[in-house]
């Protein structure tokens, strides 16, 4: 089916109740794949209101989807374990995608904006990365002992370009830097049993969470301008979702294996859109990255046309 060309693959997307987790969903849903999703409560309040994981699968299935919601906090080795014995034995052992998005820690880097490492709790590393960087790790190692029987599968690391330049805090840059990497050398040693394992880094989305913190009279200058782009230039929740529907049909995806992908461009290779038909902007635009490095009044001098080439972004990761 042209129009449905994930029928008969089985997805796991991990922190789906909300944000680019629940797009993500929503596009594989709607791409014919059955999908887990996982939160860590299936519905707090108990009437499958947004942010719900009840409401995600909901939405999922209002389109004509599949899904199957299961409560999973990531910080759990074991819940983990029982997720994955679950999705195999009631798919036959199957799975063909894992997206490991499960993150939570939002909040906390909003909130301590501007602080340096050590005047957080040592405790911000575990809240950054315990569920992000480590729990996509133990997802992709149980993920694996599922694909490699198969001999073909797909892991996704949502990633951001904190794993290039600083965002936010140390710990959170160290840990978008470690889900690249192990995107690189899990991708290595899964290649020769034909499952790609791809970053991926969204530019600037408009999740309802960074819409609500910077759309306050008392932020910053930066904060307002940053605002105003991302409102104007920014994804849909969606759209990281087209980009990994687009990736798992791809016949020639082990190709990309060990790399990292900007959604935006994925989107200019593949000639997919947003939901509402508009081309987001891409982190390789020098507009959009003098203004995730600080230097907002640049970066409004800057046509949006003007792109950094790849080699030249690499080199800013190059520190020898």
């Amino acid at each position: 089916m042209a129009d449905r060309p994930l029928v008969g693959k089985v997805c796991l997307v991990t922190g789906a109740s909300r944000g680019i987790g629940k797009g993500i969903a929503l596009q594989l849903g709607d791409a014919g794949a059955t999908v887990y999703i996982t939160g860590r409560t299936l519905d707090p309040a108990g009437d499958g209101k947004p942010g719900s994981l009840r409401e995600t699968a909901d939405e999922i299935e209002g389109r004509g989807g599949k899904c199957i919601p299961v409560e999973c906090d990531h910080g759990d080795d074991e819940q983990v374990k029982m997720l994955f014995e679950r999705i195999s034995k009631e798919q036959n052992g199957r799975l063909d995608v894992l997206v490991n998005n499960a993150f939570s820690a939002i909040k906390a880097l909003l909130s301590t904006t501007g602080e340096a490492f050590w005047e957080m709790p040592v405790s911000m590393w575990d809240t950054i990365n315990r569920v992000g960087l480590r729990g996509h790790y133990v997802a992709t190692w149980h993920a694996a002992q599922m694909m490699v029987p198969a001999k073909q599968g797909l892991i996704v690391n949502i990633s951001s370009c904190g794993g290039l330049i600083y965002i936010f805090n140390a710990p959170y840059c160290v840990g978008k830097s470690g889900c690249d990497r192990m995107a690189v050398e899990c991708g290595l040693e899964l290649k020769k049993h034909n499952i790609a394992v791809v970053s991926l880094w969204p530019g600037p989305v408009k999740t309802k969470t960074v819409l609500d913190t910077w759309a306050v009279e008392t932020r910053t200058e930066t904060e307002k301008m940053t605002y105003d782009y991302v409102t104007k230039y920014g994804e849909s929740i969606e759209y990281p979702g087209k980009a990994v529907v687009h990736l798992a049909k791809d016949p020639k995806i082990m190709n990309k294996t060990g790399r990292i992908f900007i959604t935006a461009e994925l989107g200019h290779e593949y000639g997919f859109r947003d939901i509402d038909g508009s081309t987001p902007a891409s982190l390789r635009q020098a507009k959009t990255l003098f203004l995730y490095t600080g230097h907002p009044w640049l970066a409004a001098l800057i046509p949006s046309f003007i792109k950094f080439p790849y080699w030249l972004i690499s080199l800013g990761g190059n520190h020898f």
